[in-house]
């Protein structure tokens, strides 16, 4: 389960848009560059989620301090084809990729880029994007750093300043069934801390509206759960 979850909803214009175009769903998969729409955040709306502060401990309460040089967890490991939520309706995996580059500026806001710099390194970037039965859009994002400390500064950075999307939606690929969203389309952003790993959860309706911001909210829990638990059993294996 994920420890430490900070919920932000806003009507917003992203910092960037689109940032890849993911590939098929299946393993490691590069995607194509999309070109970036960059904007002034919008002014947000009330936080409905209440947070524990950040901490890099396990559920157990035990320090995660994982092996040095250890890699980053597997992209199919982190990312399931399929999440379903306490009803259960379906999120399906679009596809999924690895990006070697924690600040490519067209995957990452000019503020997260600069925290990255100042840490002690990223190990690497991975994003998947989900869809729901209604073809509303969930994109994941997992940050895994060097040093544990690292993520929760990032996390705790990125949490308060709520005025301002660091990590960019991603482009849905040709066949998805999905649209590409307008730059000013309603959004919701969550965070969560497991050991050296931030996990970025993005939501928007399908349709880019910029309303009912509880409910998109509540849907994109049971992915960010899931996810997040996911990083957090792999950041605890010795």
């Amino acid at each position: 389960m994920a420890r430490n979850i900070l919920a932000v909803v806003a009507a917003v214009v992203l910092t960037f848009l689109a940032f890849k175009a993911v590939g098929p769903s299946a393993g490691h998969q590069e995607g194509n560059v999309a070109a970036p729409a960059s904007s002034k955040p919008a002014a947000v709306a009330s936080v409905p989620a209440a947070a524990t502060a950040p901490s890099a401990a396990s559920d157990s309460g035990a320090p995660v301090v994982p092996l040095p040089g250890r890699p980053m967890i597997a992209l199919a490991e982190a990312f399931p084809a399929e999440v379903t939520d306490a009803v259960g309706s379906a999120n399906s995996k679009v596809g999924a990729t690895t990006v070697e580059n924690c600040t490519a500026p067209d995957s990452v806001g000019p503020r997260l880029i600069s925290l990255i710099n100042d840490s002690k390194g990223c190990v690497g970037l991975q994003v998947a994007l989900y869809k729901d039965a209604q073809n509303n859009q969930f994109n994941l994002a997992v940050f895994t750093m060097q040093d544990p400390l690292d993520t929760i500064h990032l996390m705790t950075e990125l949490s308060t300043a709520f005025d301002s999307y660091q990590v960019g939606a991603q482009a849905p690929p040709p066949g998805s069934g999905l649209v590409t969203l307008a730059p000013d389309s309603g959004m919701v952003q969550a965070f969560t801390s497991q050991g050296r790993a931030m996990v970025v959860g993005l939501g928007q309706w399908s349709d880019g509206r910029a309303d009912s911001y509880q409910q998109l909210v509540d849907r994109l829990k049971p992915l960010l759960k899931n996810v997040s638990s996911k990083v957090a059993e792999y950041e605890n294996e010795r």
